[in-house]
């Protein structure tokens, strides 16, 4: 689980960065600044997550159940919560309205907020050495 955790990590990290400066130099001057604002808050949490995933791949003390629940709810949550930012901050350069994948923003921040919430209980339940 640690390899899986920290590739994921290092993946997602890696698209940040693209994701990134294609916005910062190739979106500035074709989408309204609402967008390019949007858009930026996707390469924000993915960068985010990605770096959480590479802090998780280096903890020992959480289990390989837990670590595993935490992974897919990570990479699913990257996927649909900053995916469908980039989909429909970019929607207008296609031609094409995204807005009917609107809902699934909201799904993955919440698949995020329950692997924060699980990371948080299993800190919780750690004894004092």
């Amino acid at each position: 689980m640690t390899r899986k955790l920290l590739m994921a990590g290092a993946i997602f990290g890696l698209t940040a960065v693209i994701f990134g400066a294609f916005a910062a130099h190739g979106l500035k001057e074709n989408i309204s600044p609402e967008s390019l604002t949007s858009f930026e808050t996707g390469v924000r949490f993915q960068m985010y997550h990605a770096l959480l995933l590479l802090i998780l791949g280096g903890l020992e003390f959480i289990s390989i159940r837990i670590s595993a629940w935490i992974f897919y709810l990570l990479c699913s949550g990257i996927i649909l919560f900053s995916g469908s930012i980039y989909l429909l901050s970019t929607g207008v350069l296609f031609e094409i309205d995204f807005r009917s994948i609107a809902l699934t923003t909201p799904v993955g921040g919440s698949l995020l907020i329950i692997a924060w919430g699980m990371l948080l209980l299993k800190f919780i339940k750690l004894k004092n050495k």
